[in-house]
């Protein structure tokens, strides 16, 4: 039988799985201001949370400043309003950035936000190789499911290179790449497909780092992955085992890495949101609970559980303190971390662990004479395959040969009786008048040399560094690089 932490790495890339070292307890969290983050962030690292994930607004990620006309409406919404570097500083304040790991979910606009956040550190005097932290900054994905991309294909791919190539000279403890499955798992895909849709994207991505001449093991340990983990429990371990095996062998068989670090699949997981029910939402307890339990099952590195009230609003500060308590409760209570792969050598979790692999391959053959997952993508072949197994699934639930408790089936007919977070009405003006603020009191900028290198072929990460550092805001930066490099649009149909 395989051995946990050798080659292919199915049981675990470490020998003694949670012995040694607990998985990352990271609650995704991030509303309205700044100030308001902050306050939650501290609060749950009170309660034991042990790395932040940051959750921006929809103006942010698709790189709009909060006063900005297509803002309206949006602002501080679905992720915490962030504009400028005051902003990244008030989220931040009190929370020294060399003793937390930090996620930040952002793709288009990963550059300027993980700019704000090395400058945040220098005001705080850390040294940028003392931070430990990831940025999503998987574009791919967006084009296929999420859809917060700006730019097309080919500067979008640039720009990852830049953060790739800066970090591994700078911010050298950084992941520079969380290559997400768990978007493409929400629109509807298939655990296999989960797999090898993911695993493509960054199989793409390591051939971007060395098309920009970056030696393999130069990056490709710091690119880690972010998973989905749905309900049917034990193919969900099983996915999370084939991935990691899948991910060994291709790295070796494809570019055959010198350090081992390379060709080890590390992953976050989040549990599933589109199983979550805004009927009878205390059963979301339940749901959340075992994607939980099979996530630490099948060896997750970081994790973190929805709260039980997310399909009617974002968590209240107690339904996600519940959330937490989940992970904790697993992680000292249950037993299950005594074992690197309790459920290794179990004959169908092996066999499901073996289908989902042989499954996942096929689709990368696929995807491999379709002439790479850029032409998977562009020629519509990744969003028709997800789409089809959403449909699928949906017809199940439909005809109730797939049971949702409270939805389909065991009807309770009372409406739900929560307390939900509410945005304030007001944050949108406070918004637009602190922006004013700042820029008067900033003056004009020149964005000249900003301009210019995205032009060329320089990396752009120090020059937007630099714009940070003066003050120059995201939506700002952002209309630069709009007027070079354009902004994508989807040339497929259904």
């Amino acid at each position: 039988m395989e051995v946990p932490g050798q080659f292919p790495f199915t049981r675990g890339i470490y020998p003694t799985g949670y012995r040694g070292k607990l998985w990352t307890m990271r609650q995704y969290a991030g509303f309205g201001t700044a100030r308001e983050t902050n306050h939650r962030y501290r609060y749950l690292l009170a309660q034991g949370q042990t790395g932040l994930s940051m959750a921006f607004d929809l103006p942010t990620q698709i790189g709009y400043d909060s006063d900005d006309a297509l803002a309206l409406g949006e602002v501080g919404r679905v992720g915490v309003a962030i504009s400028s570097l005051a902003d990244m500083e008030q989220v931040f304040a009190g929370i020294p950035l060399d003793k937390v790991s930090t996620s930040m979910t952002i793709n288009a606009t990963a550059p300027v936000l993980l700019a704000l956040y090395l400058v945040v550190a220098e005001k705080q005097g850390v040294p940028w190789s003392e931070l430990t932290g990831t940025v999503q900054n998987d574009i791919l994905k967006e084009y296929i499911a999420r859809g917060t991309y700006i730019f097309p294909p080919a500067p979008s791919l640039r720009l990852i290179a830049d953060v790739m190539e800066f970090c591994a000279k700078e911010v050298p403890g950084w992941n520079t790449i969380s290559v997400g499955g768990y978007h493409m798992r929400e629109a509807g895909c298939t655990a296999a497909q989960e797999i090898a849709f993911t695993l493509a994207n960054g199989l793409t991505y390591i051939q971007t780092g060395l098309d920009r001449g970056l030696a393999v093991d130069d990056f490709a340990p710091r690119i880690a992955f972010f998973f989905n983990c749905h309900l049917n429990f034990f193919e969900e371990i099983a996915k999370f085992r084939a991935a990691r095996r899948l991910w060994a062998k291709l790295m070796r068989e494809r570019f055959r890495p010198k350090n081992e670090r390379s060709l080890m699949l590390r992953f976050h997981t989040q549990t599933a949101g589109s199983t979550l029910t805004a009927q009878q939402p205390d059963n979301n307890v339940v749901r959340t609970t075992l994607e939980a339990l099979a996530a630490v099952l099948g060896g997750t590195q970081s994790l973190h559980t929805n709260a039980k009230d997310e399909a009617l609003a974002l968590p209240t500060e107690e339904s996600a303190l519940l959330a937490l308590r989940t992970q904790q409760i697993i992680a000292h209570e249950s037993g299950v971390t005594a074992e690197p792969d309790p459920l290794g050598g179990s004959r169908y979790v092996e066999a499901l662990t073996d289908r989902l692999e042989r499954e996942a391959r096929n689709y990368l053959t696929k995807i491999d004479g379709l002439g790479g997952m850029l032409k998977a993508i562009e020629s519509g072949y990744v969003y028709k395959e997800i789409y089809r197994a959403a449909y699928e699934h949906q017809k199940a639930v439909e005809a109730k040969a797939k049971v949702i408790v409270g939805v389909n089936e065991f009807l309770s007919g009372q409406p739900p009786k929560l307390k939900t977070q509410k945005i304030d009405a007001q944050l949108e003006p406070r918004r637009r008048r602190e922006l004013a603020a700042l820029r008067k009191k900033r003056g004009p900028v020149d964005l000249t040399r900003l301009e210019q290198t995205a032009r060329g072929t320089e990396n752009l990460m120090p020059v937007i560094v630099d714009c940070v550092r003066r003050q120059v805001t995201v939506g700002e930066i952002c209309r630069v690089l709009r007027g070079v490099f354009g902004e994508h649009r989807t040339n497929f149909s259904i």
